[in-house]
């Protein structure tokens, strides 16, 4: 066997530690405790920028998040990170390559090995549902295997929903001219319109939440409205009009309660049954206030974060309040700031933040420069 000429044999080996050093340095930055006082706990393991994060809530017992990026060189990944038992370590459980930027992303709520995105290639946006391979020692970043590619849309494809509840053969898109309603068949690859509905040409859809409390109910985000749809019949039956909404949320404890993440007023919460007059008002960010979420155990807590690098913890709606909350008496706008803590340790801009449904106690959050923060919220819950 002809043996390595000196000079090529020294650039290998300098490949080779070039190439541990790099994974050294991934590992060392994957969990480290915030310092400046902050319980927080960080993720700096994606290597982009990012704006999606998803609760894993079918990975029973575990507190599992997914991340994924958006580079514009191709080169995107979806991350599945783990806080471990104790409570103070962040685990990078597997990386998987992802060519196209991700610009929604979501876990499948019955089984944890499959989700789905929303992406861009070139200048034409794409969605598909796909499934976590088994990790390979052989590859640092293996591919995702797509399932299903819903390639039915025309327009823009801004968000995908799985109802949020359990398992559940149906899945809505949401693209900027219309609703469509999917029969998904993950285990043999198939996924088949079977009902649409057009906004129409003067409107424009950017995203939605599905109720649930009800599969058959979407609120779809509609330029200066929120619409609610009937997927039974395909059609517009209630509107929260004169709001320019950047994100909905579904009380998932009480029936018929939203909060929208608004330009202008914040934070509001909504009956829909009454959808003339909010509930409530919280003051919001002091930029845009781009995502909102309702505890999915402790009644009355939602998070929020925005373009003003900060996270906020609100108390609202808890206790007696509750009770009377869809009484006429407190039909009015209530003006209150029960604001219990800012999170405030970021230095971008924040899109994604997520409740785990496992321990409802943790959320994690994720800001633009692709750093994931995990923190306890232990001190200011109280179980009803």
């Amino acid at each position: 066997m002809i043996g390595l000429s000196p000079l090529l044999q020294k650039a290998t080996n300098l490949r080779f530690y070039l190439s541990l050093l790099d994974i050294l340095s991934s590992t060392a930055a994957v969990s480290a405790k915030m310092q400046g006082g902050s319980t927080g706990i960080v993720y700096g393991g994606l290597k982009y920028q990012a704006r999606c994060i998803a609760d894993v809530r079918a990975d029973l017992g575990h507190t599992s998040f997914l991340a994924g990026t958006l580079s514009l060189k191709e080169e995107n990944e979806v991350h599945l990170i783990r806080l471990l038992p104790s409570g103070n370590e962040i685990v990078c459980e597997g990386f998987f390559y992802h060519q196209n930027e991700i610009w929604d992303l979501k876990s499948c709520p019955y089984d944890s090995k499959i989700l789905s995105t929303v992406y861009t290639s070139g200048e034409t946006y794409g969605a598909s549902i796909w499934k976590i391979p088994e990790l390979n020692t052989q590859s640092n970043s293996p591919q995702l295997e797509q399932l299903v590619s819903l390639d039915e849309h025309t327009a823009k494809i801004k968000s995908v929903l799985w109802w949020p509840m359990g398992k559940h053969d149906k899945l809505v898109t949401i693209d900027e001219r219309n609703i469509f309603v999917w029969n998904i068949d993950s285990s043999n690859k198939i996924a088949k319109v079977i009902s649409q509905e057009s906004v129409g040409m003067l409107h424009n859809f950017s995203g939605g939440a599905w109720d649930p409390h009800d599969r058959n109910a979407v609120a779809a985000i509609c330029d200066s409205s929120l619409q609610c749809w009937d997927l039974r019949t395909m059609k517009n039956t209630n509107a929260i009009g004169h709001a320019h909404i950047r994100d909905v949320d579904y009380n998932p404890k009480k029936q018929h309660i939203v909060a929208t993440a608004e330009d202008e007023f914040g934070i509001r919460l909504w009956d829909l049954r009454m959808s003339k007059i909010p509930l409530k008002e919280l003051p919001g960010h002091s930029h845009w206030t781009w995502v909102v979420r309702h505890n999915p155990e402790y009644e009355g807590l939602i998070l929020s974060a925005g373009t003003d690098s900060t996270v906020n913890l609100w108390q609202v709606g808890t206790g007696s309040e509750d009770s009377t909350l869809d009484s006429p008496q407190n039909r009015r706008i209530r003006q209150i700031d029960p604001l219990l803590n800012s999170y405030t340790d970021y230095e971008d801009s924040i899109y994604g933040i997520a409740w785990s449904s496992h321990d409802p106690s943790v959320f994690a959050s994720l800001s633009y420069d692709g750093r994931v923060v995990v923190e306890s919220i232990k001190p200011y819950t109280q179980r009803k």
